[in-house]
């Protein structure tokens, strides 16, 4: 199955934010650009590819004993960017520091488990808006400086999601890749309530090591 880690923001924020980016894909050139579906916003944390069946109840247990190590974050989605003319985002405010570490630990946790990220750079807190598909010319500057000033509502990440990936496979030109979320894991303790595959299979006596 192919899973990542990630933050999801709950459905005020990412309704706030698809309320701002509405006039930005009525902008000139914006039907050139492969808008994300909000249903798929997240803050990856690890994108652990492939990952084998049997690989899952470790994995499972080094996510939710790295999740305890770490308390909720404080964020709030801010300012737009972009990484060239490739990739359209909006960033984070709040305990950003905070959140890397816990990326870290999400990370180590994954290597240990025998699911190692495929991340070739260090965490860096974006949601995706919007890509430019291959073969085509787009200039996502403009989009990224209409959502410059946008802050959004504070909110409390409070868990990490376990998401499967599945990619399109119609053929039809535009169709998003499905999210589905298998697993969800409390920041700061086990009590909290957990994701469609049952509750957090970490709340015994694990003992936490440093890196997961």
């Amino acid at each position: 199955m192919r899973l990542f880690a990630a933050l999801i923001p709950p459905p005020a924020a990412a309704a706030e934010l698809a309320a701002a980016l509405a006039p930005v894909r009525r902008m000139p050139g914006a039907a050139d650009v492969r808008w994300t579906a909000r249903e798929g916003w997240h803050f990856t944390l690890a994108f652990l590819g492939e990952v084998p069946d049997e690989v899952r109840p470790d994995l499972d247990e080094r996510l939710a004993r790295a999740a305890r190590r770490h308390g909720p974050h404080e964020l709030r989605l801010a300012t737009g960017g972009r990484f060239g003319d490739r990739t359209l985002w909006i960033g984070a405010e709040g305990d950003l520091r905070g959140l890397s570490h816990l990326a870290d630990s999400v990370r180590a946790g994954a290597r240990r488990a025998g699911a190692p990220p495929a991340e070739e750079h260090g965490f860096s807190a974006h949601l995706t808006l919007a890509r430019t598909p291959r073969g085509r010319a787009a200039h996502l500057a403009p989009y990224a400086e209409a959502l410059a000033d946008f802050r959004g509502m504070p909110w409390t990440a409070d868990r990490v999601s376990l998401v499967a990936s599945f990619l399109p496979r119609s053929g039809i030109p535009g169709e998003q890749p499905r999210y589905e979320t298998v697993r969800e894991f409390r920041l700061g303790g086990p009590d909290g309530p957990g994701g469609p595959a049952g509750a957090d299979p970490g709340s015994g006596d694990a003992p936490r090591d440093a890196d997961g």
